[in-house]
Parts: structure tokens; sequence; C-alpha cells
């Protein structure tokens, strides 16, 4: 009996090792399939990965290699040359180019320049909001043009809508306003998205405008040549004047009797 029990359990062993076999070679590919799979997909992530390492390191050096140069127009050139390698890197070139060219004294070419990326839709929201901004502050247009632009930008959920706010709130005093900029100052006081320093400058305006203070500063009165040339006629007049009577010039008195 117990013989018996042995060759049966020898029996179905062969047999779940017969099945287990077939089920291999029929099924076995594809586990190895999904493990080539795996190995292919790490191998290909780290090949893409050190492509953009190596990419944006070139950029980088680009970079460096034109801002190196001494000469305004050799950067500007060097910067239009160089080929952005990703929407941050095309921002980034933008934005050093625009600087290079408001640097020599073509603010409004700049201008355009950042304007031709803000109406770029491929590019995310906050880069053509900066570009916008900071186009309007090298260049600003007609008043209701740059209002426009800048009601654009100070939408709720902007992410510089406060600093729109207070370039509205400049624009308003450029065109003779001053209240509209008083309550578009004080809006930004209360503005929990402003920065302190933001809330802080925006008080200060405040404070300006209602004093009637002129936002910027007159033209400086050349106090130095002034007295500098007050100076040189006083010292001129004292020179030429004549000596006092009953007393002789160091002249008179060191020259020999004749």
């Amino acid at each position: 009996m117990a013989n018996t029990d042995s060759f049966i359990e020898e029996v179905n062993e062969e047999l779940r090792r017969d099945r287990l076999f077939r089920l291999f070679r029929k099924w076995g590919w594809i586990p190895i399939l999904v493990v080539i799979a795996i190995v292919a997909a790490a191998a290909w992530r780290e090949y893409s990965l050190a492509q953009e390492r190596a990419a944006s390191e070139a950029f980088g050096d680009a970079l460096i290699a034109a801002l190196d140069n001494d000469d305004a127009d050799a950067r500007q050139v060097a910067l239009s040359e160089i080929t952005p390698t990703s929407e941050n890197a095309q921002v980034l070139l933008a934005m050093l180019l625009a600087g290079e060219q408001a640097n020599g004294e073509s603010a409004e070419e700049a201008a355009a320049s950042l304007r031709s990326i803000a109406v770029d839709t491929g590019l995310p929201e906050r880069y053509r909001d900066l570009a916008l901004l900071k186009a309007h502050m090298l260049a600003p247009q007609d008043f209701a043009t740059a209002m426009a632009e800048l009601d654009q930008l100070a939408r709720p959920g902007r992410p510089y809508r406060p600093l729109a706010m207070e370039q509205q709130a400049l624009l308003h005093v450029s065109n003779g306003d001053p209240e509209a900029a008083i309550a578009l100052l004080r809006l930004l006081e209360e503005d929990s998205e402003a920065t302190p320093g933001l809330q802080q400058r925006a008080s200060q305006l405040i404070v300006a405008l209602e004093s009637g203070a002129a936002l910027q500063d007159p033209a400086p009165v050349e106090d130095t040549a002034t007295d500098g040339s007050e100076t040189a006629t006083e010292d001129e007049a004292g020179a030429e004047a004549p000596a006092d009577e009953g007393e002789e010039s160091p002249a008179a008195e060191s020259a020999p009797e004749q």
C-alpha cells in the first residue's frame, strides 16, 4: 500500500513538471520580454538625460563665451547666433539679448524682441507675461495701448499681477491722473500677493502723490560749476583789486631801487 502511494506521488510530480515545462515553453518569452523592455527603457532614459545635460552645458558655455566679449555689439551678435535648446533656454536667451540691446541704447529694439516672445502661445504664460512686462518697462507705448497690456497682466491669477498694478499706477501719474494712481496703490497695499517691499513702495508713492511731490527729481543744478565760477570770479576780483592806500604790493617791495 505504501509503495502504491509513493508511485502515485512520483507520477503526479512528473505530470506537474511536464505541465510546467509546457507552460514555460509556451509563455516563458513574456517575462523575458518584460525584463528586456525595462532594461531598454532605463538605458534610453539615461541616454536622454545625458543628451539633455550635454546640450544644456553647450548652451551655457555659448552664453558665457558670448557675454565675455568686451564689445557690446559683439555680445549682441554672439547671443543672436546661439540656438536655444529648450523653452527655458529660449526665454533666457531673449532676456539676455534684450538686456544687451537696452544697454546699447536700443530700448525700442529690445522691447520689440520681448513683445515677439509675449505673443508666442507655445511658451508658458509666466514667461510671456514676464517678457511683456519687461518690454513695457523698457519702452512703454501710448497710454491706451500700454494700459491694455497692463490690464491683461493685472488679471487675477496672473503671476506678475502686483507689478503690473504698480506700473498702471505710474502710467496714471505720467498721464496726469494722480487720483486713479492712488486708488490703484491703495488696492496694492492690501493685496495679499504683493511682497512687503512692493507694499512699502506703494505706501511711499501714496504719501508722495497726496503731498503733491514729483515722482522724478528735477534735473540737478550744476552747483559745482556755479560755485567754481563764482570762486574763480572772486579770486580774479581779489587779484585785480588795487592795493589799499599806504600799502605796497609785494612786487613793489621786492623791486630793487634804481
